[in-house]
């Protein structure tokens, strides 16, 4: 029996990645998908500071499945699911890994570093951090490569951007409800994940190597 050739047009790399669906992201944007369906969960899933200090621990990790409305959780959950896909098929530890470790992470530097940070949801800062080790191991293993350090490139100029806007407005994303703003903090955090990740890799190799 042969396999089914995808249609001309479609690039080899990208047939070959729709042939594997990745499980783990796609359990995490189901998730999302279903909370976002039914809004009168958000107050129970949401991170909430006070709540995670009076030990309502699940909400360190659904935190990051619940969005701010429909066009929140469209650009979220699309956003996984294209990077998801491709990180978890190029890079499956990390990122089945990643998808559980490094939401408590960045809400536990939410917590403890931004004190102000009542509330936070949506799935942003952990695509981000998916995005930012695809591309740093893709400028490793090619570093005459452009387009992995452009995509660094841009995750820096974003962040600046957020800074320089105090968080406000979302970007192009409507939250509904107007008190919410971009949270910059999240987003250094799941930097910061990443780096130690990358950190542990290097360690490992120096040591394979010596």
């Amino acid at each position: 029996m042969t396999q089914p050739t995808a249609p001309a047009f479609i690039p080899p790399e990208i047939a070959r990645l729709l042939r594997h669906p990745p499980p783990a992201t796609l359990l995490c944007a189901l998730a999302a998908l279903i909370i976002q369906l039914f809004p009168e969960w958000r107050a129970g899933l949401l991170y909430d500071r006070a709540g995670v200090a009076d030990g309502e621990f699940w909400r360190i990790w659904t935190g990051h499945l619940v969005h701010f409305g429909w066009p929140h959780f469209v650009v979220d959950a699309g956003l996984l699911l294209i990077v998801g896909w491709f990180a978890e098929n190029r890079h499956p530890w990390f990122t089945r890994a990643g998808l559980v470790l490094m939401p408590a992470f960045i809400s536990a530097c939410m917590f403890w570093l931004e004190p102000d940070m009542a509330r936070y949801g949506g799935l942003s800062a952990v695509n981000l951090g998916l995005l930012v080790y695809v591309a740093a191991e893709g400028w490793r293993h090619d570093r005459t490569e452009w387009f992995w350090p452009a995509v660094i490139v841009i995750y820096v100029a974003e962040l600046a951007y957020e800074y320089y806007r105090g968080g406000q407005g979302g970007g192009a994303i409507r939250f509904d409800d107007p008190g919410i703003r971009v949270a910059t903090g999240a987003h250094l955090a799941a930097a910061g994940y990443v780096l130690l990740a990358l950190g542990a890799g290097l360690l490992r190799r120096l040591k394979a190597s010596s």
